[in-house]
């Protein structure tokens, strides 16, 4: 007996690690040791193993085994050690051959069968991206896994399969112990889910028409008004007019979603755009991530690459709400816990719907509303000046008149109608950009808006006279003209002109017009 390796991959966020799996068996008294800065879950793998091994017919050495995780300074957390520190306890016994550069992440029941885990797609591309191509892991989670170029996976429904593909006497295994497939019960036979029309959205052309330019260049949205007038309805229908997502943003998407999926197993390579809509109760952990030990993801890098939208936006916390700041900017989350430090990405768009007072009754003259001036402004500035600074498209939506009301799914226009617009929009601003590196207009950093995009003084002249006047900030400054260029590339002109200022402006400033 000697020592023995495997390899397995501990995520810290989304980053991967490969993780080195020694194990010793020596001449002392029966037990069984886990070194390596282990959590609780890893802890209890010692039963879990030993009982897995005997159910499947080549239990483990009665002597002391120590199994090592190295790098030892690296936390390590979850189930997915398990089947990697059973290989190696069973090389270090000489009941299999030496597993090489295999990586091996799976969970183990006690009767022997592998079981997912969630993050197998950010682990296996850990692994691919380290060198190690050989993966096992559950059978449930294979296809999931073999999403990744590069990468050879196997996967197995029991471990005494694996141990006899690993050269183990057949003699004694248990290989006649075939797990049935599990279904979920709650998935069988659903329909997918309908995607809502456009179409649905009774009049608000106004409204309408700033969805389509939120969508063909990725801005940030505010909608302001009354109770039933459509601020719900217009933010749940974004999704369907925003391209599908690219080979690279698919993985990034389902990375995350893997780290973060309910049903482990039905984890698949998302294409469309997210959508994420929390509750106004939600904590900061739960919109920005968190929880105990190394954080987990939020709803904001949940939504990575397509919309969160708050509805209701003054009801939550404020802490939360400029929490939502620094990933606006630089479309990526960093959390720093005292077990460490993960970075997940989070460049979304983010629709805020909010009544204009605590009653909802202060648009238009406002005369049945009955809150004070004060509790319009305490209500309203839940939300800071600096969050709202970076929000694009800032609109009052109205109430829909009777006459608007009556050609709901007659003359308006369709969601694949709209969504054709966009995908032109995008691919013009693909053209122009691809050269900086940026995909959309609203990534466009402001030396750029003031350098090779640069605008002529004549075209600006608005512009420039509402940052002198104190009504612009500076990064309000950028943003309007962000918009400028995506109006611009909606009407299929090479550069925004004057027109495309003026609506930039207004786009940005209705609310508080209103």
């Amino acid at each position: 007996m000697g020592v023995a390796r495997s390899y397995c991959v501990a995520l810290v966020g989304l980053n991967g690690y490969i993780v080195e799996v020694e194990a010793d068996i020596g001449q002392t008294l029966p037990n069984f040791l886990i070194l390596g800065l282990p959590d609780a879950a890893l802890n209890e793998a010692r039963e879990r193993i030993r009982s897995a091994a005997q159910n499947s017919g080549i239990p483990l050495s009665r002597r002391k085994i120590t199994a090592n995780l190295i790098p030892a300074s690296l936390p390590k957390r979850g189930s997915g050690f398990d089947l990697a520190i059973c290989m190696a306890v069973l090389g270090a016994a000489g009941d299999i051959r030496s597993t090489g550069d295999t990586v091996f992440i799976a969970e183990l029941g006690l009767d022997g069968r592998l079981r997912p885990v969630r993050g197998i797609l950010p682990a296996v591309m850990a692994a691919v991206q380290a060198g190690h191509r050989d993966v096992v892991v559950a059978q449930a989670n294979a296809a999931e896994a073999m999403l990744v170029p590069g990468a050879r996976v196997r996967g197995y429904k029991t471990l005494a399969r694996l141990a006899f593909d690993f050269g183990a006497d057949p003699q004694d295994l248990a290989l006649d112990f075939e797990p049935a497939d599990e279904e979920d019960p709650d998935d069988a036979g659903a329909p997918a889910p309908a995607v809502p029309d456009l179409c649905d959205v009774s009049g608000q052309g106004d409204a309408r028409r700033a969805l389509e330019v939120a969508a063909a260049g990725a801005h940030h949205v505010l909608l302001c008004g009354p109770p039933g007038a459509g601020k719900t309805m217009l933010p749940e229908r974004l999704p369907g007019l925003l391209p599908d997502l690219g080979d690279k943003e698919s993985m990034e998407v389902t990375a995350i979603h893997s780290l973060s999926a309910v049903h482990i197993e039905k984890v698949s390579l998302l294409r469309r755009p997210p959508f994420e809509n929390p509750h106004h109760s939600a904590t900061a952990a739960a919109i920005i991530g968190g929880g105990s030990g190394l954080p987990r993801p939020g709803a904001a890098s949940r939504a990575h690459r397509g919309v969160l939208f708050l509805d209701e936006a003054p009801e939550y916390e404020r802490r939360v709400l400029d929490a939502l700041r620094q990933p606006l900017e630089s479309g990526e989350l960093v959390i720093h816990r005292s077990a460490g430090t993960a970075a997940y990405p989070a460049r979304f768009q983010l629709v805020l719907a909010a009544n204009p007072c605590p009653c909802g009754k202060a648009s238009g003259k406002g005369v049945d509303c009955t809150c004070t001036a004060v509790m319009r402004r305490r209500y309203f500035g839940r939300m800071s000046g600096p969050l709202l600074d970076r929000v694009d498209i800032q609109l009052q939506v109205e109430r829909v008149s009777l006459a608007d009301f009556g050609q709901a799914g007659g003359g308006e226009e369709d969601t694949e109608t709209v969504a054709r617009r966009v995908a032109a929009a995008r691919l013009r601003q693909k053209e122009r950009l691809e050269g900086f590196g940026l995909e959309t207009n609203s990534q466009v950093p402001g030396r750029l808006l003031r350098g090779a995009l640069k605008l002529p003084p004549a075209t600006t002249r608005i512009l420039d006279s509402s940052l002198e006047r104190g009504m612009l900030t500076a990064r309000g400054y950028d943003r309007v003209l962000r918009l400028a260029w995506t109006l611009a590339d909606l009407g299929h002109r090479d550069r925004p002109d004057i027109d495309d200022i003026g609506q930039a402006l207004g786009l940005r400033q209705a609310v508080a017009a209103a």
